[in-house]
């Protein structure tokens, strides 16, 4: 018998981690889109208290197979205010139980040949793939394929190795004292460090099954890796809210607290309890002729037993992990009104392509309300006669003009890098129609900065509006108003419970009430009621109401999915 090639071995090994980690990417991916908007309900629905909250966090991540891709959707709801602190904690938990059935899968790859599903599997994948309308399943089928065949080159990689016959291997492991916390501890060390650095701990999950398979790894060292895996898994919430809000650090930080502190219970009954669960599995970690293929069973009935058991454990002290993480992270005291900042879509990792789009039209929400105020201080502009405060109040319209162009451009720059990924049609036809509401919310920052510059301009001037132009202004203010207010409850809204026919009738009102002051007007200056001048001021600001109610329209007509031609 031949040595093995160990290079040809290792990159086998290397190449079968990221099949299985692209199969799992693939599989979580096809599961979204298949579930599209109904994911996104589910989780925003089914939080009503903690077991809920709880259940559904398993449910769904037992179903897309990534706790990261749960615990970041999570965050990413906390940060666009849909889930409460303590929704998302019971969650979060629901996510480390429904997680643990990736441990199952893999251990029955280890323990059943699934060479003979394979193959068929890629075969039907790929015919459905080239079907449009079972394209999403066939994504789904060639994830699970990949995932299984990875499984089988990993267990192939293991036999070939053959490092139950290497006893320098076998002595490098054992001069570890199984019996000591130190050693415990180190290898928990190793298992989170591994884990953060992969960002994957279904790779380390193999990778640490694959050793306890070929009889090297002792079950004592395996399951400490596995609890160092526990803890290096959080890492990528938190690097997910790192551009969040201060609920959404809250979220992450109460994952990684949920891990440590089941890590620590753990540890101080260990031994006790990894022969508890030895015992229930039929396995005899002290006997010298136990059957290392059954490791792999051990591993995953440790990794549920941990998480189920610390979730019972710890969903009753919910409130006070609550409290303990915003004592550690205090809100933000700067003025998120007066700065630009986008408050909803997070910087640093990208999320899940199909889940982004609810950022997204958290922030364009966030948008449409900051222009509203806009128009309100340049409704409060027309009416200041101290000079300090008009100074002031000009300026912060100034400001906010330039927050609206960056705000749009940003918003513009994320949608652009969500459409690259594969995304289903549903999706790409709403960031087509966000991409149309940016750009009419930004024309209409640009009609409120345009009637600021005229009132600055008549400010400067020797005249000033008559009683009945002021009147008719503040009529024209209050309209335009009021189609702000509607487009603003259509986009923090459900559309199927919103009304577009009101929108549609402001704007009508507007366009009457312009046509109705424009002809005034020409009479007005014709009988020398008022200048020329003064005239085109008082016609200007009327003009570009009217011009800020069609942006408004055609706001509404995005977002309904609809065209009506404007007046």
């Amino acid at each position: 018998m031949g040595s093995p090639d160990y290079l040809s071995i290792f990159f086998k090994i290397i190449g079968s981690l990221a099949l299985l980690i692209y199969g799992m990417k693939v599989m979580s991916e096809a599961l979204q889109k298949m579930a599209g908007s109904q994911l996104r309900h589910i989780l925003g629905a089914m939080t009503t208290n903690r077991f809920t909250g709880l259940l559904t966090g398993t449910f769904i991540t037992s179903a897309v197979q990534s706790s990261s891709a749960t615990t970041v959707m999570t965050v990413s709801f906390v940060n666009a205010g849909l889930l409460t602190l303590a929704q998302a904690i019971s969650v979060i938990m629901g996510a480390n139980i429904g997680t643990t059935l990736t441990a199952w899968i893999m251990s029955l790859g280890f323990s059943v040949d699934l060479g003979k599903v394979v193959f068929p599997t890629f075969i039907v994948g790929i015919i459905l793939i080239y079907s449009r309308r079972y394209r999403y399943i066939g994504d789904f089928l060639f994830g699970i394929a990949f995932m299984f065949f990875s499984l089988v080159l990993l267990s192939s990689a293991g036999a070939d190795l053959k490092l139950d016959q290497s006893p320098e291997l076998i002595d490098f492991f054992r001069s570890f004292d199984t019996g000591s916390y130190l050693t415990i501890l180190v290898f928990l060390a190793i298992g989170t460090v591994i884990t953060c650095i992969v960002q994957s701990s279904a790779a380390v999950m193999a990778i640490t099954i694959l050793l306890c398979s070929t009889g090297v790894l002792p079950i004592y060292l395996g399951i400490a890796l596995v609890m160092g895996e526990n803890i290096g898994t959080t890492i990528t919430a938190n690097l997910a809210a790192l551009g969040a809000n201060t609920q959404a650090r809250r979220a992450a930080l109460a994952h990684l607290m949920f891990n440590v502190f089941g890590v620590i219970w753990v540890l101080c009954l260990f031994y006790p309890f990894v022969n508890k669960v030895c015992s229930m599995v039929g396995y005899d970690p002290s006997s010298a002729h136990a059957s290392p293929q059954r490791l792999s069973v051990v591993l995953a009935a440790f990794h549920t037993s941990f998480n189920v058991c610390n979730t019972a454990l710890l969903i009753w002290f919910i409130p006070q992990m609550e409290r303990i993480v915003c004592r550690m992270i205090k809100p933000s005291r700067r003025d998120e009104e007066e700065d630009f900042r986008l408050r909803f879509i997070s910087s640093g990792i990208m999320q899940t392509p199909e889940l982004s789009v609810l950022e997204a039209q958290k922030e364009i929400t966030s948008f449409a309300e900051r222009i509203q105020r806009m128009f309100g201080m340049v409704r409060d502009l027309l009416g200041t006669t101290d000079e300090s405060a008009y100074i002031k109040l000009y300026a912060r319209i100034e400001k906010y003009e330039s927050i609206a162009d960056n705000m749009e451009i940003e918003i513009a720059k994320y949608l652009d890098s969500v459409s690259d990924a594969h995304l289903s049609d549903e999706t790409k036809a709403k960031i087509r129609a966000m991409l149309r509401e940016i750009s009419e919310i930004e024309s209409i920052g640009d009609s409120c900065y345009n009637i600021a510059r005229t009132i600055n301009r008549k400010r400067k001037g020797k005249e000033d509006f008559t009683e009945e132009q002021y009147e008719h202004i503040h009529q024209m203010f209050e309209l335009t108003d009021d189609s702000l207010t509607q487009m603003n409850v259509l986009l923090s809204g459900r559309r199927d419970n919103f009304d577009a026919n009101r929108s549609f009738n402001i704007e009508n009102e507007i366009n009457n009430y312009r046509s109705q002051l424009r002809s005034q007007n020409i009479n007005d200056i014709n009988d020398h009621k008022y200048t020329y001048a003064i005239g085109t001021m008082y016609i200007d600001v009327i003009g570009e109401c009217e011009k800020l109610g069609d942006y408004v329209i055609n706001v509404v007509e995005a977002r309904m999915g609809t065209r009506q031609k404007n007046s």
